[in-house]
């Protein structure tokens, strides 16, 4: 459908309502998608609908249109600030919570007494009907919901299967009590596994509608626990910026008010190590600015009047004076947000494995049961015997089991994660494992350490250089630059301590200088020593040029009117970061260096972690990182990502799996599908590897899930299944169910 030009088209977000998998999310697209006029994506991870609409379609059109599929919308409130003693558990877990501590506090007793005929006592069976009509009714109550909407619109999902095997298993009981024999004082259910033929009035299900309901919300509530907040991501990029800043106003006062005051034009002041409140330009003072939790860049930035600036980026340095020039949803900082929303509302929901098994299931044992009630009536049989094997069909083919599949697996693989540094969010990022073929790595922070470090030190002949790191790093050490800060802690480190300097002044742009033990030194740019008529020795000038060819900041060193020594600093390379690439290689990845760096900085990093010249991509600006990961996808590659800044965040929202290094920001670690707590690269191989293995586990168990009960269903469709043998299906899968998944504890890191 095409709109006129005389009605614009308009985007909308909804937070959509009552979806419990990926079919919902399906459902509700199709019948948005068929509205003039409308295009519309709903995501049942995010659980939100991106809605484009023009013509003479509202906002009200839309959400009615989603609440007649049988599901809520709205347009998403702006959030709640946090107050003191809030929890992280968002509401809408509350409810969940309650009926599922109701449904295992009551199933357990149900169970225990059908299972163990030693505790049947006298009436024992009314005590179990007592017990297990709250779990059917109250805390079933959202299968039995959403299997109903299903029903209205011709779908079958593991709700519905679970609504009509325990309501099978309810209404049966509730029949043979009050009108079978099952009520009669002293019934006992026999632990014996004998086939026989019975009409089935004395047999009672309590045990499996309640022992059902229990299992499959423990695993709605896990998975709801785990599952990525779409907000998260974006409430810790705002937070990154300032809150107040220091205006100077026009008769030369100085004012503190909010940043969402500022406009644009306003004149503020930024003081070393206090955050630019918005993107502007210096027009007073000299600095450096460290952008690297912003931009990625691991050298920091020198800046002057005339410089632009970027909100949320730190001054590292001297006293700046900035003219805002963007405030508010302009700047880079709101940007960047909107594009990791943007990359999670278009990333595609997974589609939860039970539910598509169940597609097929369901119909299937529903039309099975239909078709053994009618063959018992057409053969003669009584309708007490052919219902009961109809309602047999519907009961063994409730898999118990199903409910353990996904929630120990995860429960187990999740576990052993966290002991090797992983965390995994939830069920929905495993099958992305399976399906990756390259890997992007973010380069400051994630294969480099993310901060300046001395790196090497080069001496003219007949000096120390102990002496080197003595007199330089005790001028650097009172300097507040990055890199000075970087060749100070490397002497510390060597020396163990420094002696305090005679004088010290900062040079602007070129370096420091002052007097340590009486000598009169200079640290900083080779020009810093031109001005003093000093020049590099040609062994020195030849160290520098090798190290800029390499990507690093030279640092000339002299004292006493004569040249001493270049200083190497640099993001320095993590020591397992090669070996990390070797096992990612080794798994059929395809390692892609990507920084916002030079280009001879991003060469040297990859030459000594081995990636190939080609997989890397340098100078990429952090709004442009997410673009880099479509490009890779629009080649039909999946894409995961690893990254630990903020400008990471985006790219690892919009790539088929995100990991994000625990030491980065809360940002990246939000936006990632899985956290590499320990900050060392080799975790993402493991996390990779873990995560298949814990899909294969996932897997391997609804499969057997199904299949303990599916051989059974011959027996119901005959007439011959009782009681112990359904529970005995049922238990045996669950037992199976839970030992596969305690495997996951072998799993160990790569030697």
């Amino acid at each position: 459908m095409t709109t006129t030009a005389s009605h614009p088209t308009t985007e909308v977000e909804l937070a959509i309502g009552g979806m419990t998998c990926a079919s919902c999310a399906a459902r509700i697209e199709k019948k948005l998608n068929r509205m003039d006029g409308v295009t519309a994506t709903v995501n049942y991870a995010t659980e939100k609908a991106k809605v484009s609409y023009g013509g003479d379609v509202s906002v009200q059109d839309l959400i009615a249109t989603v609440e007649a599929t049988g599901y809520t919308a709205q347009e998403p409130a702006p959030p709640a600030p946090d107050t003191p003693g809030s929890t992280d558990e968002p509401d809408g877990l509350r409810p969940l919570r309650e009926r599922l501590v109701t449904a295992v506090a009551l199933a357990v007793p149900v169970i225990a007494l059908a299972m163990i005929p030693a505790l049947q006592f006298e009436y024992w069976q009314w005590l179990s009907l007592t017990l297990a009509a709250p779990v059917v009714t109250y805390a079933a109550w959202p299968f039995h919901k959403a299997a109903f909407t299903n029903l209205r619109h011709g779908a079958a999902t593991m709700d519905t299967l679970i609504s009509v095997g325990t309501s099978a298993a309810f209404l049966w009981s509730l029949w043979a009590l009050f009108l079978g024999t099952a009520g009669e004082p002293g019934m006992t259910h026999p632990f014996e596994l004998t086939i026989s033929r019975s009409d089935g009035s004395g047999n009672i299900y309590l045990e499996a509608a309640a022992g059902v309901t229990a299992f499959i919300l423990a695993g709605r509530y896990f998975e709801a626990r785990s599952k990525r907040k779409a907000g998260a991501a974006l409430k810790a990029l705002l937070e990154l910026g300032a809150k107040d800043v220091t205006v100077l106003r026009a008769n030369g006062t100085e004012q503190t008010v909010p940043v969402t005051e500022l406009t644009v034009g306003d004149r503020f002041l930024v003081r070393p190590g206090e955050k630019i409140a918005t993107d502007g330009t210096v027009v007073e003072g000299s600095s450096a600015v460290d952008a690297s939790m912003l931009t990625g860049e691991s050298v920091p930035v020198e800046v002057t009047v005339g410089d632009p600036v970027t909100g949320a980026t730190i001054n590292a340095g001297g006293r700046l004076v900035v003219e805002a020039t963007r405030v508010g949803a302009d700047t880079q900082l709101a940007r960047m947000a909107r594009l990791v929303e943007d990359a999670q509302n278009g990333k595609a929901a997974a589609q939860r494995l039970a539910d598509r098994i169940s597609a097929v299931f369901v119909p299937i044992v529903i039309a099975l049961a239909l078709g053994t009630l009618g063959f018992w009536l057409g053969n003669g049989a009584g309708p007490a015997a052919a219902f009961t094997a109809a309602v047999a069909v519907l009961i063994i083919a409730c898999p118990c089991a199903l409910g353990l599949a996904t929630p120990t697996a995860l429960m187990v693989g999740t576990g052993r994660g966290a002991q090797l540094g992983i965390l995994i969010k939830g069920p929905e990022v495993l099958e992305s494992t399976r399906k990756v073929d390259t890997v992007v790595l973010d380069k400051t922070g994630t294969v480099t350490t993310g901060r300046m470090t001395l790196l090497a030190v080069h001496t003219a002949d007949n000096t120390d250089e102990a002496e080197v790191l003595r007199l330089a790093g005790t001028l650097e050490h009172s300097s507040e630059h990055p890199i000075a800060r970087a060749v100070a802690d490397g002497a510390l480190a060597k020396l163990g301590s420094l002696p305090t300097p005679e004088d010290f002044a900062n040079v602007p742009g070129l370096g420091v200088q002052g007097i340590v033990e009486g000598h009169a030194v200079l640290v900083g740019r080779e020009r810093l020593l031109e001005e003093w008529a000093m020049e590099l020795p040609e062994g020195l000038a030849r160290a520098k040029s090798e190290a800029e060819a390499a990507g690093r900041t030279a640092i000339a060193v002299a004292w006493d009117g004569e040249a001493r020594a270049v200083l190497e600093v640099a993001d320095a390379v993590k020591e397992t970061s090669p070996e990390a690439i070797r096992r990612l290689r080794a798994l059929g990845l395809t390692p892609i260096l990507l920084t916002g760096d030079n280009k001879a900085v991003a060469a040297a990093v990859a030459r000594e972690v081995g990636i190939a010249p080609e997989d890397v991509i340098a100078e990429v600006l952090p709004q442009d990182k997410a673009d880099v990961v479509k490009r890779l996808q629009g080649e039909g590659r999946s894409v995961a990502m690893v990254g630990d800044g903020v400008n990471d965040a985006a790219a690892l929202a919009q790539a088929d799996l995100g990991l994000a290094m625990g030491t980065g920001t809360d940002a990246a670690i939000e936006a990632g599908d899985l956290t590499l707590v320990r900050g060392d690269l080799r975790a993402a191989a493991d996390a990779i590897r873990l995560s298949r293995r814990t899909l294969g586990t996932i897997r391997s168990n609804l499969f057997w899930a199904f299949a303990y009960n599916v051989a059974a269903l011959p027996l119901a469709a005959a007439g011959l299944l009782n009681p112990m043998i359904a529970g005995a299906a049922m238990a045996f899968s669950s037992v199976f169910v839970v030992g596969n998944s305690l495997r996951l504890r072998s799993f160990r890191a790569a030697d």
